[in-house]
This record gives C-alpha cells, structure tokens and sequence, in this order.
C-alpha cells in the first residue's frame, strides 16, 4: 500500500482529488511522463500496474483494503501444492520395498520416475490452455479429484508396466496444476504483490517434502506402501471440495471481497468488469489480449526463461525422486532416517524460495526494471546452487552432503517464484499458456533427470556423473539468462507496439 502525502502530488492532480474525489474504487488520474518500464508493464498487465516506489512522476493513492481474501485464495494453493507434490514424490520413498517385491533395478526405477514427465509434458501445455479457457476453478478442482484417483489407484499395481503406465497417467492428471496457479496469481494480485504471492504457494515444493519426507516414510514402515498410496489419494479430494465452494475465477464475483480489496488487486482503477460473470470476464480478456503465440514460441527472454526452468527442473527432479536413494546408497542411512535427514535441505529450500519472493518485488519497487527484479535474482541462485553441488562429488562425506545439499537446492530452487513471475509479466492474458509452454520443459526435465540418474547409476555405480550432468545444466542456463533474458525491452517494445 502506498499513501502519497498531500504536498508531493501535482497541482492538478490535488485539485482534482479535492473538488471530485473518487471512491475507494476509482483511480487517481495517472501522471505524465510514465517511465518506459511502467508503460511495458501496462502494456502486458490485465489492470494498470503498481509503479516504483522512488519514482516520483507516478503516484496512485491507494485506500487500505478491508479484507485480505486474495491471500486465503493463495493458502489454499499452497495447500493443494503439498498434496501435489506428496503425491508426486511418494514412490521415491517406497524404492527399497518396490526394488524387493518386484524386482526392479535402478535404469527400471528411473524409467517409472520419468514416465510422471511423460504424462505430464502430454498434458501441461493444454492444462493451461483449459485454464485461460475455462478458468482455474473448475480446471484445478477436476485436475485435483483425477490425480488423486490414480495416486489411491496405484496401491494396487504390481510390477514394472503397471507402475509405468499409472505414473504416466499421473503427470497428465497434474499437468494443469501450475498454470491454474499462474491464472489465479495473475487475475487475483497486483503486480507488486506477484513474486511474493508466487514464491509463497511455490514454497508448498520443499514444504512438501518437509512434511512428506517423514510421513510418507512413517506409512510405509508402519503400514506397507500399497496403504501409503490409499491414504494419500484421499487428501486432493477434500480439497477440490473446498475449492470449488470457496474460489472464484476473478475476485469481482467473490462475496469475500471488499470493494477497498477490490481496487487495490486492480491497482487503483475501477473495475469495468463488475456485474459480469467469470466467463464473461474471460472471454473479454481473451477476446481483447494481445499475447500471440508466436511471442510465446519465440520471444528470447521467454525462452532463456524456459532453459534456465529445465534447469531448475532437473535438479528438482533429480532431488525428488533420487535423493532417498542417494542417501541410503552412498552413505548407508536407513530409510526411517532418510527422511528425517531431507528435511532438512527441504526446509532451507522453503525459507530461501519464499525470502526471494519477497526481495524481487522489492527490487520491483525500487527499481521498476523486471530485468533486475527477476532475471539477476535466476542467474545468481543458479550459479551459486550449481557451485554448491561440486564439493559433494570431491568428498565422501555425510556432513558435507548434508550442507552442500541444502545450500544446492536451497539456491536452485530459489528463483522459482522468478520464473512464474516472468509469464504474468510478459504474457499477462495468456499466463496460463504461457506458463504450460514453460512447464514443457520442466517435464522434459522430470523425464531426463530420472532415467539418465538411473542409468548413469548402474553403470558407473555411484552418483558422481549424474551430479556432475545436473551441474553443467545448471551453469549454461546461467550463460543463458545473462546474454538472452532482456525483459525490459520486451514489455517497451510491446508497448510501442499496441500503442500503434
């Protein structure tokens, strides 16, 4: 919330607001001479945009919301990311008694753990699609009750097909679940509050394995791995339930909302959608967006994005399915403990995701620049996460591996809020879209990280070239985001366009 002081706005403007003062849900007239980064983020943005903080030629007064609904809107998406990903990563903690009961090696467990990436590169890019077309409500809810079917449906399976065949279906089943976030972060926050808001329900991945690690290793000692899978596809149920009762595709149509909550989301203007239902909203959005495929196909800021998020990807997968294996293979810890032991570098992940979401809409605030708020944060936690890998392949240690670990995965997953924030900002009525094309190559990742992990395994015996393979990933995607990720210039270049 910003309150501007009545002697530093202009003249005109204080007259204005003094002989026709407007409700808390209209706009304060926008001053001249916007700077170029502001006129590319309206440019991009479904409403107008919060601008920096130290730039004094664009001042908008905003009234204190009422209510905060936006961000029960957003812990119900952290909610159902825990469920995702519990479920997601629930059989890397069941190797020991899947490799026993059904025989199965390291190359077979890493073809099971890449067929989720199979279903999942299916199945995202038309999930966003589905939510730009049909809205996060329905389309979360749907993808919520269906992954959670085949998570219980995969207590009865045996042996390598079977389990091939219902993890692929699982990754076709959770393939919407991040675009619909992206949908929801983009109509139900203001441009200021999106890395935070973004980083705040991404922290759900490491707090995942921060409550699952030692659950799902609880349930699979206590009560065998089939009954671990039951309980679990119980949990996405209960919340598609709460979720189609308590959201709404745009907040305007939210009975929870305040109209003061209300202008703050659009950023101080008066919403010409009231009154409208969420499919008329929608269609008007699409109807009137300018985002073309062809910008999200090529655009080199997009697709250094896109890089550097299989990169990220990599290294998430990698660490989801094959880091309870590590820990049990290399330094001989049992599986009661493994858990006990992830939760800790999961927890440092948790902490350092949600810090960044913060620091780059402060760095948004400040500076105005996307480049510096969101490209320079990806390219720094990347380097120093790939850096952080080395020293586990040059010593045989549990204590180190344990900090390098956390530090590793901590800075690797970081930016992750960055990179979701980048689609709302450049791509704004196409999020959704934008985002499933980006997720294309997370699952290209989740496809390649566990089948090359396993079969570099078996061959060599240990986890050194895998790492090593995950590091170099890591780095070019840094060269990447430095030379090609110029986001700036995109958002003026777009504003230029549609001006004309």
């Amino acid at each position: 919330m910003k309150v501007v002081p009545p002697n530093t706005m202009p003249e005109s403007n204080a007259e204005e607001t003094s002989t026709n003062a407007p409700s808390a849900v209209e706009s304060i007239p926008a001053i001249a001479e916007t700077p170029p980064d502001v006129v590319g983020a309206l440019a991009t943005s479904q409403a107008p945009v919060e601008t920096p903080a130290t730039d004094h030629r664009w001042l908008v007064m905003f009234v204190a919301p009422k209510t905060n609904y936006r961000w029960v809107v957003m812990f119900m998406a952290f909610v159902v990311i825990v469920i995702n990903y519990m479920d997601r990563s629930a059989i890397s903690y069941a190797i020991g008694p899947l490799k026993k009961e059904f025989g199965l090696n390291d190359a077979q467990l890493g073809l099971i753990f890449s067929a989720f990436g199979i279903g999942y590169l299916v199945m995202t890019l038309g999930g966003g699609i589905m939510v730009d077309r049909w809205g996060a409500r329905k389309v979360w809810s749907g993808s919520a009750i269906a992954w959670s079917i085949v998570t219980g449906l995969l207590a009865a399976v045996s042996g390598f097909w079977p389990l091939f065949v219902m993890r692929t279906m699982l990754g076709i089943t959770e393939g919407p679940c991040f675009p619909a976030m992206t949908r929801v972060v983009t109509d139900w926050l203001p441009m200021s509050e999106r890395a935070r808001s973004t980083a705040f329900g991404l922290a759900a991945v490491p707090l995942a394995s921060v409550i699952g690690a030692p659950l799902i290793s609880h349930l699979i000692v206590s009560y065998g791995w089939q009954m671990m899978f039951f309980i679990l596809g119980w949990l996405g149920i209960l919340w598609s339930v709460a979720w189609y009762a308590l959201f709404r595709d745009y907040p305007e149509n939210s009975k929870h909302v305040s109209p003061s909550e209300l202008a703050y989301i659009r950023q101080g203007a008066k919403s010409s959608m009231q009154g409208k239902t969420d499919d008329e909203i929608r269609s008007h959005h699409l109807d009137t967006g300018k985002t073309t495929w062809k910008f999200m196909l090529l655009n080199p800021s997009l697709l250094a994005n896109n890089y550097a998020f299989f990169s990220f990807g990599y290294l998430l997968f990698f660490a989801i399915n094959w880091l309870p294996g590590f820990m049990e293979q290399t330094y001989h810890v049992k599986l009661a403990h493994v858990g006990q032991l992830l939760m800790v570098p999961w927890l440092t992940a948790a902490v350092m995701l949600t810090a960044a979401g913060f620091l780059s809409d402060y760095l948004w605030r400040r500076t105005g620049s996307v480049r510096i708020a969101r490209s320079h944060l990806i390219w720094v936690c990347q380097l120093l996460s790939g850096l952080c890998f080395i020293p586990i392949v040059l010593f045989h240690s549990l204590d180190i591996a344990m900090v390098c670990l956390s530090l590793g995965i901590g800075f690797g997953l970081m930016p992750n809020a960055a990179f979701y924030a980048l689609n709302s900002d450049l791509a704004g009525d196409r999020a959704a879209t934008s985002l499933g094309l980006m997720d294309c190559f997370l699952a290209a990742a989740g496809i390649l990280a566990p089948a090359l992990t396993g079969w570099l395994v078996t061959v060599s015996g240990n986890f050194n070239s895998a790492i090593i393979l995950m590091i170099g990933f890591t780095l070019t995607s840094v060269l990447g985001i430095i030379i090609f990720q110029h986001p700036d210039r995109d958002m003026q270049r777009l504003a230029a366009e549609r001006a004309a």
